[in-house]
């Protein structure tokens, strides 16, 4: 899959959940490329465009360390409870060095999963992870 048909499908999921959640879900995403050595920024949606890449390492870390030791494969993805504010609380390889990571910058995972429809709102993001285990981004 190419950077824009990623991002066209990114944007289709994260729609359909909050339409499933009857609120927003995730305010925030971005599309990573990480390579051994740097990362790169493909591309964001969010409320903080202006500021987001000064505290992006800071703000992955929690997920970080639960990925740690974990090999994902595409289409896989990790959750945190705690993440609060700027810290992401979602993160899904779309690829060989791509990623997206998604955040709530008002609740945390422990607080969005308390509502009875984040059952339902989690199909299109399992869907999305199915787009790109079939097709990954290159």
């Amino acid at each position: 899959m190419n950077l824009a048909d990623a991002r066209s499908a990114v944007i289709h999921a994260i729609g359909r959940m909050n339409s499933a959640y009857n609120k927003i879900l995730f305010d925030e995403w971005v599309l990573v490329k990480v390579s051994k050595d740097q990362g790169m920024i493909l591309a964001y949606d969010g409320p903080r465009a202006d500021g987001y890449q000064k505290r992006f390492k800071t703000d992955v870390a929690p997920l970080q360390v639960e990925m740690m030791g974990r090999k994902m494969n595409v289409g896989d993805f990790e959750f945190v409870q705690s993440g609060h504010g700027t810290f992401f609380d979602a993160c899904m390889r779309l690829g060989p060095a791509a990623y997206l990571f998604c955040n709530n910058t008002k609740s945390t995972m422990t607080e969005i999963r308390q509502d009875p429809l984040w059952l339902v709102a989690q199909a299109p993001f399992v869907d999305l992870a199915g787009q790109f285990r079939a097709d990954p981004v290159e």
